[in-house]
């Protein structure tokens, strides 16, 4: 099997002696181990938030290039430049994210005498761009999806013609990616409110409000293709990745190749890939993503080009063996590609799994605080591409993915068993994460059966907060008392309460608790600093709260979110900026309007009000707001129609729903 960062042999010269690596987490690990193989000196950079981050410590030099706001440190041109200069970097590594896509820091970077790993300025312009590129490779032959993108429409104009393409409809901005602003309209009135929505979140985010729209296809399936190119008009493919499995146009696991292509249709859409690619003289490793519909899996349609690495580039690796690193250092370097087509073979099959810090109970919220506990999980076929470290803090700063965990084996079904295997033995103690839900949508029986598309897992049913089971909570009270009595005997009867860290093995259990079932329940055990005990089981990762008054505001809402109650006061879901303040203050609200949108880790989120009445707002556009803060309030009408709700079940639509309506495809 490929191992990626090991699978192709290492040639002579070097393709450089130093490169900085312009990014952090997981990815920026990554390429430091690809440049450490091939003797390479790599030179980490760091904001403060991350001075003591894995990429830090593992790179040979490191440097500060601001505070932790992404926008004045990783995102700074300016400042990435200057580092690379004074260490004597000869190339950029921009990884995937921040500044990977910029055309302006890949020219700030030709300037500066630097070579930056990855395409062209022209190829990262016309690419940027999804109208220009969408009318690029038409001119190239390559199938795209039905729509209009015709930047000089206003709003109304954009909605006539969308409507002469015919709904159902998706509304993208043509700047950016990650389908942040994309928003899904079925009829007329919904496409009237998705236009100034989606203009309002793509200037936000993108600095640019132009949309394009595009003919829904319902039951889709999000195939994307890898290709290599050198400056030498060499384009090649390694084959596709299957990219369905997605929420929030985000993908959560990602396999190559897809169940879905047979051999034929794996090769025109290779070349389909290959001729895009061609037509605006790309160098080095890029993604082409494409619309397949699963009714008809022999057509495709152009969506997009990545002109990056993609996280999912590891299942590429397992598959074909070829390190894609490696292969755009030396593409970047001036070297031809030594790979061929016809030498390129999928061997096996290999799934990846996203590892974020969210709250699927909470609607995947982001989650955020100190990492107690990381252990990476071990096996035949499993490779673990991470970032963190026990004890690092986990900011609302940075995108909230904190690992992959990905699994090869002969066949799907073989990495399918070993993916899950790999996932119940990652613990990950401190923070919630999505590792239950991603081991439950593994078990899906469609997913079993390959039978995937992008609306999945919107079709789940929604996950619930389990209580913890009586093996949980004994093992718990016993690690309790063995900490207690630990502290006791140094620090006073009292102390443990202020107690922090983790063990392995088993608590200590009192002479009036079933030991054997406290040890068989937890094997790493960590309490976090408002004194709930987080343990990694067999059966999952379970926190159990202290009582007192955290406890009880969880309790009340859980209890809100369960429809419960209806809560007059409205709070942030999570930490993060206010965006909009979409009512003034005094104005009348119905139960389910929005009142606030907030923006942190690359999503936007819309809080509304659960009952009737006059809105008095607590914040204001651009403050910071912390998790669980009341950012209005809503005085309940005494008097209010019979035929409108006073009040709706929190766990409805709404306070805690994100804004952005979930398109059945895309990234």
């Amino acid at each position: 099997m490929g191992t990626g960062d090991a699978g192709t042999e290492v040639r002579s010269p070097r393709p450089f002696e130093r490169v900085l690596v312009a990014n952090r987490g997981e990815i920026a690990v990554r390429v430091i181990r690809t440049l450490r193989r091939l003797g390479i000196r790599s030179i980490a950079v760091f904001s403060a938030a991350d001075a003591d981050a894995p990429h830090v410590r593992l790179a040979d030099e490191a440097v500060r290039i601001g505070p932790a706001s992404a926008a004045e440190s990783y995102l700074d041109p300016a400042r990435i430049i200057a580092a690379a200069r004074e260490t004597g970097a000869q190339a950029i590594h921009p990884g995937y994210g921040f500044l990977s896509e910029h055309a302006g820091f890949a020219e700030a970077c030709r300037d500066a005498g630097i070579v930056f790993v990855g395409p062209g300025v022209d190829a990262l312009e016309v690419m940027g761009d999804k109208i220009r590129a969408k009318r690029h490779v038409e001119a190239s032959g390559v199938p795209t999806v039905p729509g209009v993108s015709d930047p000089s429409l206003d709003d109304a104009a954009l909605a006539a013609a969308g409507e002469a393409v015919g709904f159902p409809l998706l509304v993208k901005p043509s700047a950016g990616g990650g389908g942040k602003g994309m928003q899904i309209a079925r009829d007329a009135r919904e496409l009237a409110a998705a236009l100034p929505a989606a203009r309002r979140v793509a200037l936000a985010a993108f600095g640019d409000d132009t949309l394009l729209l595009e003919r829904l296809i319902e039951r889709p399936r999000h195939i994307e293709v890898q290709v290599l190119a050198d400056d030498f008009g060499n384009v090649i493919h390694l084959g596709e990745r299957e990219c369905s499995l997605q929420r929030r146009h985000q993908k959560v696991i990602e396999e190559a190749p897809s169940p879905l292509l047979d051999v034929d249709t794996r090769a025109r859409i290779g070349k389909a890939a290959c001729d895009a690619a061609r037509s605006v003289d790309y160098r080095g490793a890029g993604t082409v993503e494409f619309l397949v519909s699963d009714a008809a899996p022999d057509e495709f349609f152009f969506i997009e080009m990545n002109t990056r690495l993609q996280v999912e580039h590891p299942v590429t690796e397992l598959v074909t063996g070829v390190d894609l690193v490696e292969q755009q250092l030396r593409v970047a370097a001036g070297q031809p590609l030594a790979l061929q087509q016809a030498a390129i073979e999928l061997t096996g099959h290999a799934i990846e799994a996203r590892v974020y810090a969210e709250s699927p109970e909470r609607g995947f919220l982001p989650s955020i605080g100190e990492l107690l506990v990381w252990r990476e999980p071990s096996g035949d076929g499993v490779r673990v591409d991470g970032g963190i470290r026990s004890g690092q803090q986990i900011t609302a700063d940075y995108d909230p993915m904190l690992a992959k965990v990905i699994a090869y084996g002969a066949d799907r079904a073989e990495a399918l068993a070993r993916l899950d295997a790999a996932l119940a033995d990652t613990v990950v103690l401190g923070v919630e994460t999505n590792l239950g839900f991603l081991r439950r949508l593994l078990a899906d029986p469609a997913v079993q059966r390959g039978d995937l598309d992008t609306g999945l897992i919107d079709r789940m049913p929604e996950p619930e907060s389990d209580a913890a089971p009586p093996e949980v909570l004994t093992a718990t009270a016993a690690y309790r008392d063995d900490v207690a009595i630990d502290e006791a005997r140094t620090a006073g009867a009292h102390a443990w309460r202020t107690a922090r860290g983790w063990r392995l093995g088993r608590p200590a259990a009192d002479a009036g608790r079933d030991a054997t079932t406290a040890a068989l329940a937890a094997d790493v055990i960590a309490t976090d600093a408002d004194d709930a005990v987080w343990l990694h089981t067999t059966t999952g990762i379970w926190r159990v709260p202290a009582t007192g008054r955290r406890a009880a505001l969880d309790a009340r809402l859980a209890m809100i979110e369960r429809g419960g109650l209806a809560d007059p006061e409205l709070r942030a879901p999570m930490p993060g900026t206010v965006t909009a303040v979409l009512v003034a203050d005094g104005d009348a609200v119905l139960p389910g309007d929005a009142v606030i949108a907030i923006e942190a880790m690359k999503m936007e989120h819309r809080v509304t009000a659960s009952v009737a009445g006059i809105v008095r707002l607590a914040v204001a556009v651009g403050e910071q707001v912390s998790r669980d803060q009341s950012v209005a309030r809503v005085e309940p009408q005494l008097a209010a129609s019979a035929e409108v709700p006073t009040s709706v079940p929190a766990s409805s639509d709404a306070p805690h729903e994100g804004a952005v309506p979930t398109a059945p495809h895309q990234e």
